[in-house]
């Protein structure tokens, strides 16, 4: 177990955070909107229900659809772009897909590689890319999840104001479902595109993110 533990302390750590932030989330997110309902002279909710209502779905899926957009965007850019200096860059004469040799596929896959790396054709091909469709898949799902519940929220308080519900299709040519859907995007990008230029300059020591608080600031990847 403390092997376990040791060996994969990132993804608990991180997974042990996300559980905690959600369930803080739903309760934070029940008492303000049992407030608002309070303040429209509405009903109160319990938490079983407000569990699974549009309005923490929508908070949820918002977010997420737009952190998955910056992980696959960020993947299929740094095949191809450089950023000189920084460690989340590859080195400047690697720009591209990489030889099969750098890449250990087909007759230069050791022992310890996938066998998909090794059996050529669609197979090698598909796990080639299978990190970025992952995070496709991920992301168009949970854009598509955020569109239905923002639907459902958003017709809830037309009919509060006695107008008629939006189609799907209406609702997603609406100002307001692109104003959520741009102020999370805007953010992933700034975030990513400011990581990648202060690590030029700028160190933590012993973290993979950073180069070596002795290398060079025009050093690319993490050794330079």
């Amino acid at each position: 177990m403390r092997t376990t533990l040791r060996h994969n302390g990132l993804a608990i750590f991180f997974l042990a955070i996300f559980l905690l932030a959600v369930g803080f989330q739903a309760i934070a997110g029940w008492y303000d909107f049992n407030n608002d309902q309070l303040r429209h002279g509405g009903d109160e909710v319990s938490f079983g229900r407000y569990l699974f209502s549009a309005e923490l779905g929508r908070a949820i899926l918002e977010n997420w659809q737009s952190e998955y957009l910056q992980f696959t965007l960020y993947i299929l850019a740094t095949v191809w772009l450089v950023q000189r200096g920084s460690p989340e860059s590859k080195p400047l004469s690697n720009a591209g897909t990489e030889s099969d040799e750098q890449q250990k596929l087909g007759p230069h896959a050791d022992r310890r590689s996938p066998r998909w790396a090794k059996a050529g054709g669609l197979r090698t091909c598909l796990l080639s890319n299978s990190l970025v469709i992952a995070m496709l898949a991920i992301w168009l799902g949970s854009w598509f999840g955020q569109s239905v519940t923002g639907r459902s929220a958003y017709n809830a308080e037309l009919l509060e104001h006695h107008q008629a519900p939006l189609g799907y299709l209406e609702y997603i040519v609406t100002a307001r479902f692109w104003e959520e859907t741009l102020q999370n995007w805007q953010s992933e990008f700034l975030a990513v595109g400011s990581m990648a230029i202060f690590a030029v300059y700028l160190r933590q020591r012993g973290s993979p993110e950073s180069k070596p608080v002795g290398a060079a600031h025009d050093a690319t990847g993490r050794t330079g």
